[in-house]
């Protein structure tokens, strides 16, 4: 990934100041920002009859597997299918994970990886899950650590080095299928990560990996490298509380930019280690509880919300399309409501939409998020109308035909913005008699 492509438009964060090497996990993390914009509030009993029968039209038979959401700025439910019944969600999961991450550490965040000193004498290598690391950063780390980088006289050809990953057990949430966990979309989510730990399919042991090619890479220079694997530390003991020396450092694209990885071409591993950073939580249970209280202080109906993940891989995910509408709606109200929505896929132009509905009117005004799965099919985002943006979420669990249904309720939605009622655009469902 060219990092230089991804950095645009930087935003002034309370994060982008260099954060202390010394930092202990969890991370401090600072008051999301402030806004004058009130929180959503859904008006259920508002709605337009004529999308609402139209959208009854679109799932036909199979109402039953479907959960379908369509509010407009107000907050008005314009329509509604089983729109409160928990689904699972496939990647639409991300939705939840990249604005969590996005309110709590701000646009500029990066994510760090560094190789310290510790007023000891010993290096260490600490990490923060950066999926852009690669071969060329970790030869920059053997360099570093063999002081090659500046005189050749500081130069030491064998060098101790604690290297500091989270357990095994954290390395996957332990409700993958195991057989996910051997594609490249179901790598394991460490802190130190070279390729996203993906070489064609996953790396099964991201540790070893990174042991031997820092190993061989300093053999090549003409060093020894003897690594020893620590985990990540909570506290530091009195004798280390003195700031380590940085020897060096790589640090990711901003995290603007990895929202719109996570989202536009739905990188599972980003998405798992923004939700994790965000929470300062690399126990997935423990950050999946935080993301969860997160939704319910953004004033969300949050009824059925399970958060298992952050990616959606996970089946024991879920929520309803009330929800993330309400979500869509909340971020359109952000601070960073412009780098939540550009981090979308857009419709016959970019990312996992970039072949769908080309040509079509929803073509360059549907900015979404697809989300797939065996059995799942959802799509949620923002669609652009001449009544204004209407926030719409579609997720089917056992749909014979959801790419149709879901194109059929876009254009539904398109065609009835405004309402067509002449006389009251939007109209109180009537008394149950």
């Amino acid at each position: 990934m060219n990092k230089s492509l991804l950095s645009f438009g930087l935003l002034l964060s309370p994060l982008s100041m260099p954060v202390a090497a010394s930092q202990a996990v969890p991370l401090i993390i600072p008051p999301p920002p402030q806004t004058e914009q009130p929180l959503p509030q859904l008006q259920p009993a508002r709605f337009c009859p004529a999308l609402e029968q139209a959208l009854r039209s679109n799932v036909g038979g199979e109402a039953k597997v479907w959960s379908v959401t369509v509010l407009n700025s107000d907050g008005d439910v314009l329509g509604d299918v089983n729109g409160s019944v928990p689904r699972i969600p496939a990647s639409n999961q991300k939705l939840i994970s990249t604005a969590y991450a996005l309110d709590r550490l701000g646009p500029d965040f990066r994510l760090k990886t560094r190789l310290i000193q510790n007023p000891d004498g010993s290096l260490e290598l600490n990490g923060e899950g950066d999926p852009d690391l690669g071969i060329a950063g970790l030869q920059r780390f053997v360099l570093a650590a063999l002081r090659q980088g500046g005189s050749r006289g500081d130069s030491v050809d064998t060098v101790q080095l604690m290297v500091r990953e989270e357990p095994r057990s954290n390395w996957w949430p332990s409700d993958w299928h195991p057989a996910d966990r051997g594609f490249a979309y179901g790598a394991p989510i460490t802190r130190l990560a070279l390729t996203s730990n993906a070489v064609g399919g996953a790396v099964s042991d991201p540790y070893s990996r990174l042991q031997r090619l820092f190993e061989k890479e300093a053999q090549r220079r003409g060093g020894t490298v003897r690594i020893q694997r620590g985990q990540p530390l909570i506290t530091r003991s009195n004798d280390e509380q003195q700031e380590p020396l940085v020897l060096h450092e790589e640090t990711s694209a901003p995290m603007h930019a990895l929202l719109s990885l996570a989202n536009t071409e739905s990188h599972n591993f980003t998405a798992e280690v923004l939700m994790r950073q965000a929470s300062g939580l690399w126990d997935v249970r423990a950050a999946s509880r935080a993301t969860e209280r997160w939704m319910f202080e953004q004033g969300l109906p949050i009824s059925g919300l399970r958060v298992a993940d952050g990616s959606g891989l996970s089946r024991n995910n879920r929520v309803t399309s009330k929800t993330i509408a309400a979500l869509l709606m909340r971020m359109d109200q952000h601070p960073f409501s412009s780098y939540y929505q550009a981090s979308m896929a857009i419709a016959g132009r970019r990312g996992t939409l970039r072949n769908l509905y080309r040509g079509t009117v929803l073509d360059g005004r549907f900015r979404g998020k697809t989300g797939t799965i065996r059995g799942v099919r959802s799509i949620s985002g923002y669609l652009q109308t001449a009544d204004g943006p209407r926030y719409v979420s579609m997720i089917s669990n056992g749909s014979a035909r959801p790419n149709t249904v879901m194109g059929q309720i876009l254009r539904s939605v398109q065609r009835f913005s405004p309402c067509p009622s002449s006389a009251v655009p939007l109209m109180r469902h009537a008394a149950p008699g």
